[in-house]
């Protein structure tokens, strides 16, 4: 029997611990790929900690998977072994449902995500559907490519479905490992992008990140220093807290856009007559299908966008994922095997 090493949580909030585990052969429509990097996010707190429905245990983390194709499973013709493939939130589709039939595959009602609904990447190899597959390109390395998969494709595609037009002001609300990325990514879309954060510990990062302007939500009105720059078009709101997103809605521009990515279960304190006469809209914005992957990680190779990280073996990883916890990373901790 072959055997690899992943990273096991016992019951809901256990520590972190490496075991052996049995090695199988991927069924139809699966492939099985020799992991080689994958990162650390910060929803991985969520699965270790049991705070999503129908989860199963002992419980291998991670979500943010870049490797090798090592096997193929029956009726896999798209892809071969040795092929550079990442798995992100998103890990497969049914094809079936009716979100699946219009071409919405994120909202699938039976979509699989890795460390949810299959053991995720914190392991030498992982078993996934075969159209959770995005290609990885040769210029990224295994470590680059991992947090794309994820906290890359959440900010890339959130920015590039709003209405704003290369030139307009756009605010990114949080400098951590969503909002690095969205900092770059808004810079290389062509916008003039505000950096908002507590403190300004981070802001010497985020001017050189992307960020033409900074402001310190803990000195002042935030609305209202976003007035003073002329006011945004989008504030792409990657901080996990309610109270920092509500206080952006008074410096957005009539018809400007609030796109939530931060997720907390801590309610939005706006009201609606902040909404209703400036015409402004609030929307969550999910991960992004395998192909949104691809033309994020496409992205990154022509703009030179890429996750600053920080990289540890897989026996490191209840190390690594208790720093990101802790807020040490900078930005994103990824584990390589």
């Amino acid at each position: 029997m072959s055997t690899h090493r992943a990273v096991h949580v016992q019951s809901a909030g256990e520590k972190l611990t490496l075991v052996d585990v049995e090695t199988t052969s991927p069924g139809p429509d699966h492939v099985r790929i020799q992991v080689a990097a994958c990162g650390i996010c910060g929803t991985d707190h969520g699965f270790v900690n049991g705070g999503f429905p129908g989860m199963s245990w002992p419980l291998t983390p991670g979500h943010e998977i870049a490797g090798t194709i090592a096997e193929l499973g029956a009726d896999v013709d798209s892809f071969n072994i040795g092929d550079r493939v990442a798995v992100g939130w998103f890990g497969g589709h049914c094809n079936e449902c009716v979100p699946c039939r219009r071409g919405c595959f994120i909202h699938c009602e039976k979509l699989q995500v890795p460390s949810w609904h299959y053991p995720g990447g914190y392991a030498e190899s992982v078993t996934a559907p075969a159209n959770a597959l995005a290609r990885i390109p040769r210029e990224l390395s295994f470590a680059e490519a991992a947090p794309l998969s994820c906290a890359g494709v959440t900010t890339f595609d959130a920015l590039r479905k709003t209405r704003a037009l290369p030139g307009d002001r756009v605010a990114v609300l949080g400098v951590g490992g969503l909002g690095h990325l969205g900092l770059q990514f808004a810079r290389a879309m062509g916008f003039d992008t505000i950096a908002i954060a507590r403190g300004t510990g981070k802001r010497d990062d985020a001017l050189e990140l992307g960020a033409q302007h900074y402001i310190d939500s803990s000195d002042g009105d935030v609305g209202e220093s976003l007035r003073k720059l002329g006011g945004v078009s989008v504030v792409l709101a990657t901080a996990a807290n309610s109270n920092a997103m509500a206080a952006t809605v008074g410096g957005l521009l009539p018809q400007g856009e609030l796109v939530v990515i931060g997720a907390t279960p801590d309610p939005l304190p706006i009201s609606p007559m902040q909404l209703i006469l400036p015409g402004i809209s609030v929307t969550g914005h999910p991960a992004g299908t395998a192909r949104d992957v691809e033309e994020t990680m496409q992205f990154a190779v022509v703009s030179g966008v890429r996750a600053l990280i920080e990289e540890r073996p897989l026996s490191a990883a209840a190390d690594a994922y208790a720093a990101t916890e802790q807020g040490l990373a900078r930005y994103r901790m990824v584990l390589t095997m």
